[in-house]
C-alpha cells in the first residue's frame, strides 16, 4: 500500500512539473509564432494526446503471445512490447492519464493564447463566439481522435505494440533506459 502512495505521490508531481514546463515553453514559443504556427502547434498538441491514448488502450488490450515468437527470433522490440502488454496498467497510466491530461490541459492552454492574439488583431470578432469555437474545435478533435484511436489501439494492438516496442528499443540504443529487462522476471 505504501508502495501505491509513492507512485501516486511520484505521479502527481511529475504531472505538474511537466505541466508548468510544457505550458511555460509553449507559451513562449506561441509569444512568438505567427498564428498559423499556433493552429498548428495546437493540433500537434493535441496529436500527442491522441497518439499516447493510442499507446495506452494498445497495450491494456494487447496480449504477449505473438511478441514471444518474435522476441525468441531476436525481432527488435518484441522484448519492449512485452513489456508493455506485461505492465498494461503502468503504461496505461502513463499514456492515456499523465501524457494525455496534460495534453488535454496544455491544448486548452494554447487554444486560450490563439484565443487572445485573434481578439488582439480582430477586435470586431465577438470574444465570447471566438472562446466558444476554439474551445468547441479542441475538444472535438480531442475527443473525436481519441474515439477513433481507441478503435484502431483495440483492433491493431499487436501492430501498434510492435511499432512502439520498435520505437522504445530505438530509443535504449542511444542511451534511454526504459525497464523491459523485467520481462525476464516478471511473469503474469
Amino acid at each position: 500500500m505504501q508502495r501505491r502512495w509513492k507512485t501516486l505521490f511520484s505521479l502527481i508531481l511529475i504531472t505538474f512539473f511537466l505541466s508548468v514546463v510544457l505550458n511555460f515553453g509553449s507559451n513562449s514559443v506561441l509569444s512568438f509564432l505567427p498564428l498559423t504556427l499556433s493552429f498548428m502547434l495546437l493540433l500537434f498538441v493535441i496529436l500527442i494526446g491522441v497518439l499516447f491514448d493510442i499507446i495506452g488502450v494498445a497495450a491494456t488490450a494487447g496480449n504477449e503471445a505473438p511478441f514471444h515468437a518474435m522476441a525468441s527470433n531476436k525481432v527488435s522490440g518484441a522484448k519492449q512490447a512485452i513489456w508493455l502488454v506485461r505492465n498494461a496498467d503502468g503504461v496505461s497510466t502513463f499514456c492515456n492519464d499523465l501524457v494525455g491530461d496534460v495534453a488535454g490541459t496544455l491544448s486548452g492552454a494554447i487554444g486560450v493564447a490563439v484565443i487572445f492574439r485573434i481578439a488582439g488583431s480582430s477586435p470586431e470578432l465577438s470574444e465570447a463566439l471566438t472562446s466558444t469555437l476554439m474551445v468547441a474545435l479542441v475538444a472535438a478533435l480531442t475527443v473525436g481522435g481519441k474515439a477513433l484511436g481507441k478503435n484502431y489501439a483495440i483492433s491493431n494492438s499487436t501492430k501498434i505494440l510492435m511499432m512502439t516496442g520498435w520505437v522504445l528499443n530505438s530509443l535504449e540504443k542511444i542511451g534511454v533506459k526504459f525497464e523491459p529487462n523485467s520481462v525476464k522476471n516478471k511473469k503474469k
